[in-house]
């Protein structure tokens, strides 16, 4: 896996197209609007970080990462999850529930199983999710144990408040005040 520093979603597409040369290459994550990340076979990675800059991308950073995740390569792992969870009986959602490979709302338990499944090699829709839970009138986001994601959200939804709980005093003070 890679990440794609200063690239949309369109150039992302052309890159991981342009580097397959045969193997898998796909767009994994759509982050924010300047990082996508790229996933698939080692050789295609290799070939998609250093046509970076061929297609106007500022910069690829191959990810520390233990498989290609969301994408094809991990069908067998998507297999498996679909075995767990057809043993797993589907309980009530009481809030809604947004699917990152869908990027937007469930309610039903058993789609939401399904989009589980999906997920392990469909797209992360990251920055639409957001985007939509934002439109929804989600206007506060909690990141919980790093900071990574709450400057994803400010760059996605601006206005919103994205609190970024790392401790175990900032998720105890984050509760006190929620009471």
């Amino acid at each position: 896996m890679a990440a794609l520093l200063g690239a949309d979603i369109e150039k992302a597409t052309a890159l991981a197209a342009a580097a397959a040369e045969g193997e898998v290459c796909d767009v994994a994550n759509d982050n924010d609007p300047g990082q996508v990340v790229i996933s698939g076979h080692k050789g295609a990675i290799d070939r998609a970080i250093a046509l970076v800059k061929e297609h106007g991308i500022k910069r690829g950073i191959a990810l520390p990462v233990s498989a290609p995740f969301h994408c094809s390569l991990m069908q067998p792992a998507a297999d498996r999850m679909a075995q767990a969870l057809a043993d797993t009986p589907p309980g009530a959602l009481s809030v809604p529930l947004y699917a990152n490979v869908t990027a937007s709302a469930v309610t039903d338990p058993a789609e939401e199983q399904r989009l589980l499944v999906e997920q392990v090699t469909g797209r992360v829709r990251w920055r639409e999710s957001v985007a939509q839970m934002h439109s929804d009138g989600v206007e506060q986001f909690v990141e919980l144990g790093g900071k990574v994601l709450g400057p994803m959200i400010r760059k996605i939804a601006g206005e919103a408040e994205a609190i970024s709980l790392i401790t175990m005093e900032d998720l105890e003070n984050f509760a006190k005040d929620c009471a």
